[in-house]
């Protein structure tokens, strides 16, 4: 897929050791109860050297998007980083987002895990529509999770106690804001940290 210079960049430090948030960013099960782009992910196989192949699914109003996807997960930063590259991609002509691409990265900082991410997609709906939309929303869901995952790792709070819709109330204040994170849309260097293993990685 082309770059398209609208990547998407969220970023958050947890107080939380890297183990911690390895775990809860990993295994699957996990990762769809704190990651709002999801509503279940399922491995269908697994390969070496962390490499897995899953099918997502993500539940709307009424209809549910299913699509196919693969990641391979590494331990070898120099300096002590780990990474993650995914792709992904659906058939479904109602889906959003088609053909994507990104990764995750875990960075050990004072007190904690810098960890970040950059992905960029295929628009479903339309490039207009996506720029002024979708876009937008999906980068807002993705600093909504991360917070969401936050909580999870620092306090033990469960995802499910803070549901997507509580986000558009004001309250209760102490509760995940995606201001909590920093990001950003179209920034070139949103996919600069990058691993080489995202542009080796074969087709979900």
């Amino acid at each position: 897929m082309p770059p398209r210079h609208r990547s998407i960049r969220v970023e958050i430090v947890i107080a939380a050791d890297l183990d911690t948030v390895w775990r809860l960013t990993q295994d699957p099960e996990s990762h769809a109860r704190w990651d709002a782009r999801f509503s279940r992910i399922v491995p269908t196989e697994q390969g070496e050297g962390g490499l897995w192949r899953f099918q997502y699914e993500r539940g709307m109003l009424v209809h549910t998007i299913r699509g196919t996807g693969i990641s391979l997960g590494s331990r070898l930063g120099a300096d002590g980083a780990r990474t993650s590259a995914l792709r992904f991609t659906t058939t479904d002509r109602l889906s959003p987002l088609r053909d994507g691409r990104g990764y995750w990265r875990y960075e050990p900082v004072a007190g904690g895990v810098r960890f970040l991410t950059g992905y960029d997609y295929e628009p479903g709906w339309g490039a207009l529509l996506d720029r002024v939309l979708i876009r937008p929303l999906v980068a807002w869901m993705t600093a909504y999770s991360f917070a969401r995952l936050r909580r999870w790792a620092e306090r033990g709070e469960e995802p499910e106690r803070w549901p997507l819709w509580l986000a558009v109330l004001p309250w209760p204040r102490d509760r995940p804001h995606a201001s909590d994170c920093t990001w950003s849309i179209g920034r070139p260097a949103a996919m600069a940290d990058a691993p080489a293993d995202l542009a080796a990685l074969a087709a979900p």
